[in-house]
Formats: C-alpha cells, structure tokens, sequence
C-alpha cells in the first residue's frame, strides 16, 4: 500500500528523537570532575508490590556545582580499582515529543507497560527520565511510576527538544526556553501525581555544552548521562540488546535504555536477559540516586 509523506516524515522525526537518545554520550562531564503525551488509555498499572525497595529519599543527593557554577554532569560512579562495589543503574528515556500527540490519538504507543511490569517483577530498581509530554499522555502510568518505591522519576525536558544544535535533527529549544521547558515537565509530573521525582535531568539526544549548563545552573539540578549505550532505540534483535549492554557493564555503570514502545520495541525482553545474567556476574541494581550519593561522598 502507499505510504504518505506526512507518515514518512513522521516516523523520520521519531527516529532522530530516539536516534539522539541511543547515542554515544555527549561532551565530557566536566561538571561531574569538579564535585567529588490524546490516546486511549492503557490498561491501568498494576500496584507496587509490598515488597519492593525503599523509596527514593525525599532529599535525593546532587552533586555540587562545577567550575564556574555550571550545573554538574554525571555519567557514572567514580571508577574503583580491584573489589570494587559491584553496582549498575539501569535508566529509561520515557521519550515523547510536544507535536505527537496526534500519533499517539492514531494508536501509536509510546508507553511500554510490559517492560515497567517486568521490572518490578524481577524487582530491579531504576531510574525513568520522564518527558513532560509522555505524563501528559499517559498520566495514570506515570503516577503508578512516580508512587512506587521501586523507581524514581527523572526530568528528560517537557518537549524532548534538542538543547543545543545540532543535535540529531531534534527541533532546538530556544535559549531563554530552556528552563521554561524544564519547569514545565516539572508542572506535568505534580499535575499526574508524582511523588518520587528526584532533581536529575537528562538532555534531549544527551546534547549540551556550556552554554546550556550554565542556563540551567539556577535550576539547581544534577545532568545525567551515561557510559553504556543499550543500542535499544529501533532494535528488533532482543539478544543483540543484551549482548550490548553485558559486554559494556563496569562496575559503577550507567545504562540508558528506553520505555517507549513504539521505536523501542525489544527493550522489556532484553532485560529479560540482562538482569539474570548480571546477577549471577554478582552485580546488584540501584537507581542514579544511589551512584551519585555514592559519588558525592568521595
């Protein structure tokens, strides 16, 4: 059958949005060096188990300003030498632009309730950056995330607009945007119920520079890359994920994967895979919370 333009271009937006997301990380953390979305409704959440683990803390830990006030960059744990703790978090972009939500009122899913099931049925902590947009879409979702000890909710932008140019052809934040954009997922995480939302931003395609952190800096909030790229966005092969992720893990890693079904379709079985196999290599799972409290006090 033939595919119209506007599809065409559709799917082209989406592709960089996650495209940006899956990419290697961005420029060096230099902050992290100075301091130590109108569709149907899903089918409802399923409640927390009573035995997942603590919540988040109500005062997460961040790391203190970089040279010059820039807000801190975090990427992973400080690197230790031989016995080093055994830890890895395991982080989801939950991505949705401003301008998809008549996708989303088509049917496109960019939820993946499979995978945050699978999460906690093999009770594995985890950080979700959360667009704005996608608390919009899915508001009753989010709440159940941002209400179960298991998970912390962090902010990846309202709109998952690009910070800086170029960035994977992401539409650009407009500079005095940037904090506007920021407060607004802000704004979208109270209005669906969140209440474990910690002060972690993630950028849009992990674009920035110093320009962009010193905007955000009154914002008071810790950046948080990554240093092992899942390779999930647009994958089709749930192995090749898995074998990504296990060849990549150090002790002290950061993964960033994605909670987005429609461009992001494997994720849930990879982990399938991943979590098994790491805890037998006598790895334990904690959330960005954990690495950068960890960090803070070295």
């Amino acid at each position: 059958m033939t595919i119209s333009v506007r599809k065409l271009l559709a799917v082209a937006v989406l592709g960089a949005a996650l495209a940006g997301c899956s990419s290697d990380p961005a420029p060096a953390d230099r902050g992290a060096k100075a301091a130590p979305g109108a569709s149907k409704p899903s089918t409802a959440p399923s409640a927390p188990p009573a035995s997942a683990t603590p919540r988040a803390p109500a005062q997460a830990p961040t790391l203190a300003p970089g040279p010059g006030g820039l807000t801190p960059v975090f990427s992973r744990a400080p690197k230790g030498g031989k016995g080093a703790e055994k830890v890895v978090a395991l982080t989801f972009d939950a991505d949705m632009t401003a301008d998809q939500g008549p996708r989303a009122a088509s049917g496109e899913r960019f939820d993946n309730p499979a995978l945050i099931a699978d999460l906690r049925r093999l009770k594995v902590p985890a950080t979700i950056f959360m667009t704005g947009r996608w608390a919009d879409e899915y508001p009753a979702e989010a709440r159940a995330i941002g209400t179960d000890p298991n998970f912390e909710v962090a902010n990846h932008s309202y709109s998952h607009y690009a910070f800086k140019s170029p960035c994977y052809g992401l539409p650009v934040v407009a500079g005095n945007e940037m904090r506007a954009d920021v407060e607004k997922a802000t704004a979208s995480f109270t209005k669906a119920g969140v209440r474990n939302a910690v002060p972690y931003f993630r950028f849009p395609g992990g674009c920035y520079n110093d320009e962009v952190l010193r905007t955000l800096a009154p914002l008071k909030m810790t950046a948080v890359q990554w240093d092992v790229v899942s390779g999930d966005a647009f994958a089709h092969d749930a192995d090749a994920v898995a074998e990504q992720v296990l060849a990549g893990v150090k002790p002290g890693s950061l993964v960033v994967m994605h909670c987005t079904r429609s461009a992001a379709p494997v994720t849930d079985r990879a982990i399938q895979r991943i979590v098994p196999e790491l805890r037998k290599r006598g790895y334990r799972f904690v959330k960005v919370s954990d690495l950068i409290g960890s960090a803070a006090k070295k």
